[in-house]
């Protein structure tokens, strides 16, 4: 398959996990999600945006770095607020984060296009919806803290820095990636950026309990690690499905006692890896 089909497939895919209707179920009485098998979805035809007519590819390139304030404005209204993000802190998240610094210097001519692109080691920095549809869904609020397990580029880690009052911890499993993460989030304004390098699988448990934990990486079923490490209104957003295949993304949060689920569609996203998923 060419690359530019791929890209397609992934959009339209992307594009089907919004509109994927949502059930909230109860974990004591509901069977865990069927992992054994890749899911399969239908996929529609891209659609076409209105908005300016200049591509946020075609304006990245022509416009100077003082200038990519407006690139980001073209991303969040064509790609992210259109399609049904509405969280004020996160839509200006997204305005404000840099995501051009956290690619690699040959696909920063498409840093503010709406697919991921690779970083090395096997690894990807999200497609830019993807990473503002995860982070609302978090439902962060001034004072709480949060984990991602998967810093990868330190992009996602970066957004929800930028969020008022929020204290986040990010870990990496690939050494040479969580370097690089730690040198760009250790920049001024990412004070409140803790980083470390480890296997995601088993949390960070020096630094909790935690309101919400993310998780950039796709395992075959819900670490139970991460669920230990929420606080008693936590709230858990994850991939979860066979590698190389479609996943569901899944928002797990505790209501009066009892950890719900919610599954909210299709996507695809790298596989998890470590010694914890092998584990279990």
């Amino acid at each position: 398959m060419s690359n530019r089909r791929q890209k397609t497939l992934v959009f339209a895919l992307l594009l089907t996990a919004c509109t994927v209707g949502q059930t909230t179920v109860p974990l004591s009485t509901t069977p865990a999600p069927s992992l054994t098998a890749g899911e399969t979805l239908p996929v529609p035809s891209p659609t076409t945006e209105t908005g300016p007519t200049a591509s946020p590819t075609e304006i990245t390139m022509r416009l100077p770095e003082d200038r990519y304030r407006e690139v980001r404005e073209v991303m969040v209204a064509r790609t992210i607020e259109s399609r049904g993000v509405t969280d004020a802190g996160v839509l200006q998240a997204m305005r404000s984060v840099p995501r051009h610094d956290f690619v690699p210097e040959a696909y920063i001519n498409q840093a503010y296009e709406d697919h991921p692109l690779p970083i090395g080691y096997g690894q990807t920095i999200s497609q830019p919806y993807i990473v503002a549809w995860m982070t609302e869904l978090l439902d962060l609020q001034p004072g709480e803290k949060v984990l991602e397990i998967g810093t990868g580029s330190g992009y996602q880690a970066a957004v929800l820095a930028e969020l008022a009052g929020i204290e986040v911890f990010t870990s990496a499993i690939v050494p040479e990636l969580a370097e690089l993460a730690a040198e760009r989030l250790g920049a001024p304004g990412y004070s409140h950026v803790a980083t470390r390098q480890g296997d995601g699988y088993y949390g960070w448990p020096e630094h909790a309990p935690y309101d919400a934990i993310i998780v950039t990486a796709a395992p075959d079923h819900l670490p139970q690690p991460l669920v230990a490490q929420l606080t008693a209104g936590g709230r858990l957003v994850i991939p979860i499905g066979p590698p190389g295949s479609y996943q569901n993304l899944w928002r797990f949060a505790y209501e009066n006692g009892e950890l719900r689920a919610e599954n909210m569609g299709g996507v695809i996203f790298v596989p998890f890896t470590g010694e914890g998923t092998e584990g279990e």
